[in-house]
């Protein structure tokens, strides 16, 4: 099997990644000479793996890493004051895209449920959250101290294009007009037809008809577009596949988008039947349909959408929607599936992704608290996954091409960062350890093994990137412990691992 990234491995100064497991390997080119081809070295029974330094594929971009927040949930994050930010909160953030701007995307749910007070205007009954000076000033602090760029989420669904612009007015003056990458308008709304915007007297009360379309979001898109100040605009944030068969349509109606956004869940509670391949359980979030299928869905969609002059970036992404299940979405396997999920986004051209998360819900990356003035974290699982990507994929590197054979149930990744530095993640994900020859041809100084490690894939803590950890809590958002990178010595360019069984 030849391709620019699957085969489930990963290359950089060579350091290896065991994830129950997980390997990254992370070369040090040296030159550009070529290693031996002898074939001897690899061990009988051994899968081969080739990765070519210089056929390179897509670029991964600064900022392809980021989160998303519900709106209230930034001043649970971040604190209410300005002036003193929680620093776990933005050493969590940095250590996703470190020496590069963020991206962070805040809507959701709630930016169709947040207005900006309006006087003499009531309270629309869909809306629960109200903006304020203090949380604009509390999320511009945040993003200068970031040096981040803003998705921001704009009240669609109450329907109103004057509450629409005097939202829209506050957040570029309260956060500051530098920091906003674009303003979102609604979320999901391929979803107002099927789930309520609010309850009256116990009876539900939808935001559009039942038969509200493509073309009626359209009209409402650019109802509300017009009236927004002259700033670039996201969407359409779709949630699913069926609306977004009609986005060219869309692309082609909305000179003033800037950015076309996407949401993704491949697994889902409600609505859905426990026999369905939609249901959340360990082995099927470990499915290749569930990560890289999802990830080579959207390429029709980057390729139109590029084709338009636009990126595409999948601004919400997590494992389980419309519920939680703890037992999957806070285990060890949601590290395993967020590490290939990116990578496949990367590989079919996705500008970034934005990874969903706020205090409560079954899927959260970290969970913090505060005592005394002390601010603490307590980092889940998955979390180590995203950090094993951004670190596995800098900034401005590139895919590599992968062969491989015999290397069935071993995803293989390898990227080749702007300094020579190739990095290669394997992980495997049978039942059974494996043995697998890594070759890169060329000249190297350095080949490390690191290994990101639990107990099990449906462990939810124990997890280790490195031989480090944040621990039950983290007081810096940093890991902690002595860095274990094991020396792996090459034979004839050829690298030999051994992989856990999952």
């Amino acid at each position: 099997m030849t391709a620019w990234r699957r085969s489930r491995f990963f290359v950089g100064d060579v350091t290896v990644v065991a994830v129950v497991v997980v390997l990254i390997l992370t070369f040090a080119l040296a030159g550009a000479g070529r290693g031996s081809d002898d074939p001897a070295s690899a061990a009988v029974g051994t899968a081969t793996v080739t990765v070519d330094p210089r056929a390179t594929g897509t670029t991964v971009p600064a900022g392809f890493v980021g989160l998303s927040l519900e709106y209230p949930a930034v001043s649970a994050y971040a604190g209410n004051d300005p002036a003193s930010l929680n620093p776990v909160f933005v050493q969590l953030v940095r250590n996703l895209a470190p020496g590069q701007a963020p991206v962070l995307r805040i809507g959701g749910n709630s930016a169709d449920r947040t207005w900006w007070p309006v006087a003499g205007v009531s309270r629309p009954p869909g809306v629960t959250f109200d903006l304020n000076h203090q949380w604009l000033a509390v999320t511009r602090a945040l993003a200068q101290r970031l040096a981040a760029h803003l998705i921001l989420g704009v009240n669609l669904e109450q329907d109103s294009p004057q509450l629409a612009a005097a939202e829209a007015r506050a957040l570029i003056d309260g956060v500051g007009r530098p920091s906003v990458r674009a303003l979102e308008l609604g979320n999901e709304p391929d979803l107002y037809p099927a789930f309520p915007w609010y309850r009256s007297a116990g009876h539900a009360v939808f935001g559009r008809s039942r038969n509200y379309d493509e073309s009626e979001y359209i009209h409402d898109f650019d109802g509300l577009s017009g009236a927004l100040p002259p700033v670039p605009l996201a969407g359409p944030s779709l949630s699913g596949r069926q609306w977004t068969q009609g986005l060219g349509q869309f692309l082609a109606a909305e000179p003033h988008l800037g950015l076309v956004t996407l949401h993704r869940y491949p697994l889902q509670i409600c609505l859905t039947p426990r026999t369905s391949a939609r249901y959340p359980t360990v082995a099927r979030l470990l499915s290749p349909a569930t990560s890289t299928g999802l990830a080579d869905s959207f390429a029709p969609y980057v390729s139109l959408a590029h084709a338009h002059g636009l990126s595409l970036r999948v601004d919400e992404l997590n494992t389980v929607s419309c519920g939680a299940d703890p037992a999957v979405s806070e285990s060890f396997a949601s590290a395993l599936w967020a590490l290939d999920t990116l990578f496949g986004l990367a590989s079919v051209g996705v500008s970034g992704v934005n990874v969903h998360t706020f205090p409560g819900a079954g899927y959260e990356l970290f969970r913090i608290t505060q005592s005394g003035g002390r601010w603490q974290a307590a980092v889940a699982p998955e979390y180590y996954g995203l950090l094993m990507f951004a670190r596995a994929a800098p900034a401005g590197s590139h895919l590599l091409r992968v062969s491989s054979a015999g290397v069935s149930g071993v995803s293989v990744w390898a990227t080749r960062a702007t300094n020579g530095t190739v990095r290669v993640v394997l992980a495997n994900e049978g039942a059974s350890a494996r043995k697998v020859a890594v070759r890169v041809p060329g000249t190297f100084k350095t080949a490390t093994l690191a290994r990101l490690t639990a107990p099990s894939a449906s462990a939810t803590s124990g997890v280790t990137l490195g031989g480090q950890s944040f621990g039950a809590q983290t007081a810096t958002g940093v890991l902690a412990g002595p860095s274990q990178r094991a020396p792996v010595s090459g034979n004839g360019g050829r690298y030999a691992v051994t992989l856990p069984a999952t």
